[in-house]
């Protein structure tokens, strides 16, 4: 599913990783992730990263910051990649959710854990080229479409885990009613252009969320054609 760790980015790479796991580390008693695990990992050391950011931006692809990837969007920074998917606990046989599938970064790695990802972009053309872009390099466990993210992926539901890389306003009920008993919904909550609050929704097995407020972040807000 890679092209190989090629020698211009094998040290970039391992830099990178080096810097997500001290991150994790220095932010553990905030977030209550202290560490990252194996498979998250091993995810973060196969995905190409450099396959999915514009070529202007090539020498900052193994940088641990948000690169713009065009139409006002972003690739996120690694770190926050990896502790959100750290924080959805993917299982191998999961059937996840993504919303915003941007370049396809992180529908990767997500790809690299679970059985199989629905990914949803709101912009046809990231949306067209992040499905070539994840054909080409292997990834046949994942499908993509344009549409309204906050209204999720209802003839595939219900999802074990769903997570949303852009930022709502509320947490869209339709994604709350596609995610299964015991599974987990990721997202950021709250205006555009604000610190905004990750979360972690836990659907315990008789339906009730539990809510927990993860790390102050900032992401591009969540495109909706309707609420």
């Amino acid at each position: 599913m890679t092209d190989g760790v090629d020698g211009k980015y094998a040290d970039a790479r391992r830099r990178l990783l080096e810097r997500v796991m001290a991150e994790t580390r220095e932010t553990g008693g905030v977030t209550g992730c202290h560490e990252l695990s194996e498979r998250v990992l091993r995810a973060l050391t196969t995905v190409p990263r450099h396959r999915f950011v514009p070529m202007e931006q090539l020498d900052l692809a193994y940088a641990d910051i948000p690169l713009p990837i065009g139409r006002g969007q972003t690739i996120s920074q690694p770190f926050i990649v990896a502790l959100m998917t750290e924080l959805l606990v993917p299982d191998p046989q999961a059937v996840v959710l993504e919303i915003g599938t941007g370049s396809g970064y992180q529908t990767a790695v997500l790809a690299s854990l679970v059985r199989q990802v629905y990914s949803v972009e709101r912009i046809p053309e990231l949306a067209e080229a992040a499905a070539r872009r994840l054909h080409e390099l292997g990834y046949t466990n994942v499908e993509v479409r344009a549409d309204d993210g906050g209204q999720g992926w209802e003839e595939q539901a219900p999802f074990d885990g769903i997570m949303v890389t852009a930022a709502a306003a509320e947490v869209p009920p339709a994604l709350v009613r596609q995610l299964k008993p015991g599974g987990r919904l990721v997202i950021p909550v709250g205006e555009q252009h604000r610190s905004q609050d990750l979360r972690v929704l836990h659907k315990n097995e008789q339906g009730v969320l539990e809510t927990r407020s993860v790390l102050p972040v900032v992401f591009v807000p969540l495109v909706r054609d309707r609420e």
